[in-house]
């Protein structure tokens, strides 16, 4: 069982001493991962089910994981989700590939979503609707620019012509792991994703969707890793471990509307003896 820290660069890990210090406990105290979400603007008034208010901080989560970077040297590094339809995937494919260039290379998770906030889209001038097939092509054009020496791509949101995108992340791949609670984030998981993490606790059934989607796709449903918040509860957490489940996230704040399980470097440090070492 692999830990992840989640929500890394929301509410007072906006802050550069406390993201600092919070990144450096965590690889200290044996978690695996990091990982920030993304809101790139937030609505006023607040759009329910949103737990984030209008004035809530949150950095630009490739930013700051680089900065996590900077002050860590194995913990891996995860996008916990990118918002992926409202970005450009070509400047996205090689925001990430930088990042995992300067960490080291290895390091980096690309977690995706198609995001829920129509609010959001309308600030960014994108449009809502079209969400679902946009992320679709633009993980395939990403991966286009990773995995060919000079890329061409040709899609309906995204086309590109012989093109060179340096650097090229080790193995020529990015892992790109899958978020949202929805069948059809469960599919597209299954289809295309390395990983899949719902984040909050799944459906019922919504893990099995994923599996069949995989095999309808003709892919082994066993290679693709799952994360799942973390329960409070150590035996939940065995139990999800009985189950195959690769990684827990445990929030350090509740942007993502989980409660926060840790707060501090100290709370961090803690949780790594009193819970992660009993996995080790």
């Amino acid at each position: 069982m692999h830990f992840g820290l989640f929500s890394t660069n929301a509410y007072a890990c906006t802050y550069p001493d406390v993201v600092a210090g919070v990144a450096r406990a965590a690889e200290a105290a044996g978690f695996e991962s990091l990982w920030g979400g993304e809101h790139v603007v937030l609505p006023d008034p607040q759009a329910p089910p949103s737990p984030m208010a209008p004035r809530d901080r949150i950095l630009d989560p490739v930013i700051a994981l680089t900065y996590c970077a900077a002050v860590t040297r194995r913990v891996r590094l995860g996008t916990g989700i990118i918002i992926l339809p409202q970005r450009n995937p070509v400047v996205t494919a090689k925001a990430v590939a930088t990042l995992d260039h300067l960490a080291g290379g290895g390091r980096v998770l690309l977690g995706i979503g198609v995001g829920w906030l129509a609010e959001e889209f309308a600030a960014l001038g994108l449009p809502f609707a079209d969400r679902g097939p946009r992320t679709d092509e633009y993980v395939a054009a990403m991966r286009a620019l990773w995995s060919q020496e000079c890329a061409t791509f040709r899609g309906r949101f995204i086309s590109f012509d012989q093109v060179f995108c340096r650097p090229l992340p080790p193995g020529r791949a990015i892992p790109i792991v899958v978020g949202g609670d929805t069948v059809a984030a469960a599919r597209r998981a299954g289809r295309l994703g390395d990983g899949y993490f719902p984040a909050r606790t799944p459906p019922p059934g919504l893990l099995d969707e994923m599996r069949r989607a995989a095999e309808t796709a003709g892919r082994d449903p066993k290679t693709i890793e799952i994360t799942l918040a973390a329960p409070a509860d150590v035996a939940e957490i065995e139990g999800l471990a009985r189950q195959g489940i690769a990684r827990v996230a445990v929030p350090v704040s509740a942007a993502a509307g989980l409660p926060a399980q840790v707060k501090t470097p100290d709370d961090v440090l803690r949780y790594g003896k009193d819970v992660i070492a009993r996995f080790r």
